[in-house]
C-alpha cells in the first residue's frame, strides 16, 4: 500500500511552524549565551529590513522593538518555508539544512546589502562567526523541528 504525500502547502505549513521555532531557538541562544559572552547589544536588523520595504515607521523605541521582534520572527518563517520546500523534494537532515541554510543565508547577506543594510565587506571576523554561527542554529533547529515533529510525511504513514 502506498501512501499519498503531503502537499507542497501542508509541508510549507509545517515548515512555518518549524521556522518559528528555529528562530526561538536562534534567540534564546542569542539573549542567553552570545550576547552575554561576547557583550553585544540587541540587534535591530529586522526592523531595519522592514521600515525600509515596508511603509513602517514607528514612532517610539517600543515599537520599534516590537516591529524587530515581528520581522525576526517573520524571516524566520522564510527558513522554514525554505526547509518545507526542501523536505517536499526529498531531502532530510543534514544534507536539507545544508541546502536550505546555503540558499537563505545566501540570499539574506545580498538582498540586505543590496538595500544599504549590511556592509559585509566590513564585517571583522568575529561578526562573521556571530552571523553565520547563530544562522546555522537556526536553519538546524528548523530542521529538527521539522523532521522530528511536525513532518507531514512522517504523520501520514
Amino acid at each position: 500500500m502506498t501512501t499519498k504525500q503531503p502537499s507542497k502547502a501542508a509541508m510549507v505549513g509545517a515548515g512555518v511552524l518549524a521556522g518559528l521555532a528555529g528562530t526561538a531557538v536562534m534567540t534564546a541562544f542569542q539573549k542567553f549565551v552570545e550576547m552575554p559572552l561576547t557583550g553585544r547589544d540587541d540587534s535591530y536588523a529586522p526592523a531595519s529590513f522592514a521600515e525600509r520595504v515596508l511603509p513602517l515607521h514607528p514612532r517610539t523605541d517600543k515599537g520599534r522593538t516590537r516591529l524587530n521582534y515581528a520581522t525576526h520572527f517573520m524571516l524566520g518563517t522564510m527558513w522554514g518555508s525554505a526547509y518545507g520546500l526542501t523536505a517536499g523534494a526529498g531531502l532530510r537532515g543534514k544534507r536539507a539544512i545544508a541546502v536550505v541554510f546555503g540558499t537563505v543565508y545566501t540570499g539574506d547577506v545580498m538582498l540586505n546589502a543590496a538595500l544599504g543594510l549590511y556592509q559585509p565587506t566590513t564585517w571583522s571576523s568575529r561578526d562573521w562567526v556571530i552571523d553565520i554561527g547563530e544562522k546555522f542554529i537556526q536553519a538546524a533547529a528548523t530542521g529538527a523541528v521539522f523532521d522530528r515533529v511536525l513532518d507531514p510525511a512522517r504523520r501520514a504513514s
